[in-house]
């Protein structure tokens, strides 16, 4: 049986509100009679009587243009698997009834949803607020009158109200509300939006939100591109596959799949890259098994060559994720800028670099778009950095930070209690991965001046690293030279800490390298 209307079938939106609505060829009757009970403009209930009492099939079309395409509705489909169809209303009402809190709660729901069900005006949404001893039955502003009088004539004790001006926004679909992408998109799109309740249907084939005002036309839009959009393909390149590097791959490896569910987006491992040879592989690498690999097929590559690979990247996007010490590497994020990389860095250098090299890194990342996020590089990855950029752009001023910025010098005065060498420590902790690649860049408290210059940084102040006075620990005659020749010669280093710990103890303390910055003259600068 064909239906001829003014419109060619059923959207995924209503394509007035959406422009890349698009139509849908095939539905099932269950989606279709979900949609006709939301009210949606399209169907009405009516209109599917005669398939859903008989082995008809319905196909609607438009009779002013038949040639553009048409919408089969049929009672036997294949599973489910998610929203179909976005959905919206923007002059409903809610019918609230107030339960005495002498009354059953659950017994008064019970008799209400059977007075409902009996006059044949099922809601569109729920709202069920056991703590309050509130029902909330949402309607069209049609039916709602003509409800409110049914339960009102009915008599039951309790409190009845009528509130209008509301709007309703809905994916319908079978299985949407098992689908955890669409789920979670949906509830994305609702944040910052005046919720009254969320509400699911029974059969799981539908998900509602009723709020306080409209219009709902941005809203519905948001949903439909992000339930809708076409997924993304995002390449990752690790740079360094050293401690934390090689953490980093069990990390993805457990949560790749996670992370594409939670936000639409498919990840690829494209490249593992060390300092002198390259794993690398357009349809990705696994991550588990990549360190495995690595000695066997990775390829000596020059530094031309592997950045023109990542140039000629097939993805929508890519990242690079520097896990490395190197300033090599630091020195190519304007290259990254400028080719469309997004960089996330737990390399410090960049930030901690001279103040117009780094604002020249920062401006070159603002300018093309792309993100250039360094949260990792102190507080190993607790949010720190994001906590001070937040106060700022809420209006505050910070004046001081201070604090404890060596996870590797805390490990080692924990450690030390004199009865062990002090530099037997620091090469258990490096031979551990504890440590920058050379100790002595920890030692020397270069990592925690950085780790400062670039909170400072964030806080809007404009500072040099060499304006940051440090206090080292490494002795003069062993500040150059290779790494067997610091712990080789270690002893007066050894000699130091054993007087500094004695020191310490004297007062009750322990040994500890704190940073700190106060604000002076100098005022925040906002970005």
């Amino acid at each position: 049986m064909t239906i001829w209307s003014d419109v060619a079938g059923v959207y995924s939106a209503d394509p007035r509100k959406v422009k890349d609505a698009c139509l849908l060829p095939l539905l099932r009757l269950d989606e279709a009679s979900e949609l006709a009970r939301l009210a949606a403009p399209v169907l009405h209930a009516r209109t599917l009587q005669p398939v859903s009492g008989s082995d008809i099939d319905l196909q609607l079309r438009c009779s002013y243009t038949p040639d553009q395409g048409s919408t089969r509705i049929e009672r036997v489909l294949a599973s489910g698997t998610g929203a179909r169809i976005v959905t919206s209303h923007d002059d409903i009402c809610l019918i609230e009834f107030q339960v005495p809190a002498s009354q059953d709660f659950r017994l008064a729901h019970k008799e209400l949803d059977h007075i409902l069900k009996r006059a044949q005006v099922r809601p569109l949404a729920v709202g069920v607020h056991r703590d309050r001893q509130l029902l909330q039955f949402c309607y069209t502003a049609e039916v709602a009158d003509s409800v409110l009088k049914l339960l009102d004539d009915v008599g039951l004790p309790g409190e009845l109200r009528l509130r209008q001006g509301l709007a309703l926004v809905a994916m319908v679909g079978a299985g949407v509300t098992r689908n955890p992408l669409h789920c979670h998109r949906f509830w994305q799109q609702l944040k910052g939006q005046p919720v009254e309740f969320t509400w699911q249907s029974e059969e799981g084939i539908s998900l509602v939100a009723v709020l306080r005002t409209g219009p709902t036309e941005s809203l519905i839009q948001g949903l439909h591109q992000s339930v809708f959009r076409a997924e993304k393909r995002i390449g990752l390149m690790l740079f360094g596959k050293g401690n934390i590097g090689s953490r980093w791959l069990e990390l993805f490896a457990r949560e790749q799949s996670t992370l594409s569910a939670r936000t639409g987006f498919e990840f690829v491992l494209a490249g593992v890259v060390d300092s002198r040879r390259s794993l690398l592989n357009y349809e990705g690498l696994d991550a588990s098994r990549a360190l495995a690999f690595f000695d066997d097929e990775a390829v000596e590559q020059d530094e031309e060559s592997l950045f023109l690979w990542m140039r000629a990247h097939p993805y929508d996007d890519l990242v690079v994720l520097d896990v490395t010490a190197s300033a090599q590497l630091a020195d190519q994020y304007l290259d990254f800028a400028s080719h469309g990389f997004h960089v996330i860095s737990a390399n410090k250098l960049a930030g901690a670099s001279a103040s117009d090299k780094y604002r020249q890194i920062h401006d070159a990342f603002e300018k093309t778009g792309r993100y250039w996020l360094y949260n990792a590089t102190v507080g190993a990855g607790l949010p720190i950095n994001h906590t001070v950029r937040d106060l700022i752009d809420s209006g505050d001023t910070i004046l001081s930070i201070s604090g404890i910025f060596s996870g590797t010098l805390s490990w080692l005065f924990l450690q030390f209690d004199g009865t062990v060498p002090f530099t037997d420590l620091v090469d258990q902790a490096w031979q551990q991965g504890l440590t920058e690649p050379d100790p002595r860049v920890d030692l020397s408290g270069k990592d925690v001046m950085r780790k400062l210059v670039i909170l400072a940084r964030e806080a809007g102040y404009d500072i040099e690293p060499d304006q940051v006075r440090v206090e080292s620990l490494v002795p003069a005659h062993c500040e150059e030279g290779s790494i067997d020749h610091f712990f080789e010669n270690g002893d007066a280093l050894n000699e130091q800490m054993v007087q500094r710990l004695e020191a310490a103890r004297e007062t009750g303390a322990g040994v500890a390298l704190r940073g700190a910055f106060r604000r002076q003259w100098q005022s925040a600068r906002r970005r």
